[in-house]
């Protein structure tokens, strides 16, 4: 959904039982004159409920009372939370952040569970939440899905993690490629934040590389200049930057940080693969307009031998 009256249609259609909003952000701003008309549009799928059914919302989003109004306006007679607040249904009560994946403490629905994600990430544990309040009110063993979710893998451009062998050692790609907003690039920071670098490797690092965020309408030169503090915060060494909008976050970013720019990704690989070097911790991401796939398999190639031009080679073409 990027334009409002997209998700109606589809809510009619599947007549939901269960309907999650995992969040609202400020994404997609160049269609919408505010975080809150975006709440109202995603609250288009409280328009296909069924009778008797539940919308299952994020009580730690600041949007999280209109969305409940808009539900009950719709006449969805029951509500169900999910996330840290005290007062959420689906409760974290606790979680530890790994490299690859979280180990969580939670209350869903009155059942204590404890559970291992088998994806990083505070915002994957949050969304897990959402996901095991669902199967509770569908009927689901909730501890059997819980202990399910040991076997979640992020997903090829969503984050998925792919180890590369280069001379001397191996690298750690993440692969964000497909997609980006301001909210999930600070996530996937997040999850650069907390990988392990390379164990026996004096210089390993953390290195992002990052294309543009794209749909974010006047504001969106500002929002890529506030990218700097996450990426300070979470100990990043190497910023690599193109696309025009990452240009501001490239200007602002303190020296010793700047790894490289260019104005299209085509330009920017080559850039990127002579900076990798043994233990270091590679993130790549971007919307799909920024065309970010191409250094990632330009990075997948690199183990294979093949040279950059034909990792290029028609991935870039549309």
């Amino acid at each position: 959904m990027n334009h409002a009256g997209e998700i109606e249609p589809l809510a009619r259609l599947v007549q939901p039982h269960v309907a999650i909003v995992t969040a609202v952000e400020p994404v997609h701003l160049e269609f919408f004159d505010s975080i809150e008309a975006i709440a109202d549009a995603k609250s288009e799928i409280f328009s296909g409920i069924e009778p008797g059914g539940t919308a299952v919302l994020n009580r730690d989003n600041a949007q999280f009372e209109r969305l409940a109004t808009n539900a009950r306006r719709a006449g969805v007679e029951r509500i169900v939370s999910f996330g840290a607040d005290a007062e959420a249904d689906a409760r974290l009560i606790a979680c530890r952040l790994n490299s690859d994946s979280s180990d969580v403490d939670a209350r869903v629905l009155g059942t204590e569970l404890s559970y291992r994600l088998g994806a990083p990430g505070r915002h994957v544990v949050l969304n897990s939440l959402a996901v095991l309040a669902a199967s509770a009110l569908l009927g689901a063993d909730v501890r059997r899905a819980a202990h399910a979710l040991a076997g979640l893998r992020a997903a090829p451009g969503r984050g998925a993690h792919i180890t590369i062998d280069v001379p001397g050692g191996a690298i750690l790609l993440l692969d964000e490629s497909y997609n980006a907003n301001p909210a999930s690039m600070r996530a996937a920071l997040g999850v650069l934040g907390q990988a392990m670098l390379g164990h026996g490797t004096a210089r390993a690092r953390r290195i992002a590389v990052l294309g543009d965020m794209l749909e974010l309408g006047p504001r969106g030169r500002e929002l890529h200049r506030g990218l700097a503090d996450a990426v300070v915060a979470n100990d990043v060494d190497l910023v690599f930057c193109c696309g025009a909008l990452m240009r501001e976050l490239w200007e602002v970013l303190p020296p010793r940080r700047r790894g490289g720019y260019a104005p299209t990704s085509a330009e920017l690989a080559a850039d990127v693969l002579a900076a990798i070097g043994p233990g270091d911790i590679v993130m790549v991401k971007g919307s799909l307009g920024s065309r970010m796939a191409p250094i990632v398999k330009a990075l997948q190639n690199r183990a294979r031998h093949e040279p950059l031009a034909a990792a290029d080679a028609g991935s870039m073409k549309g």
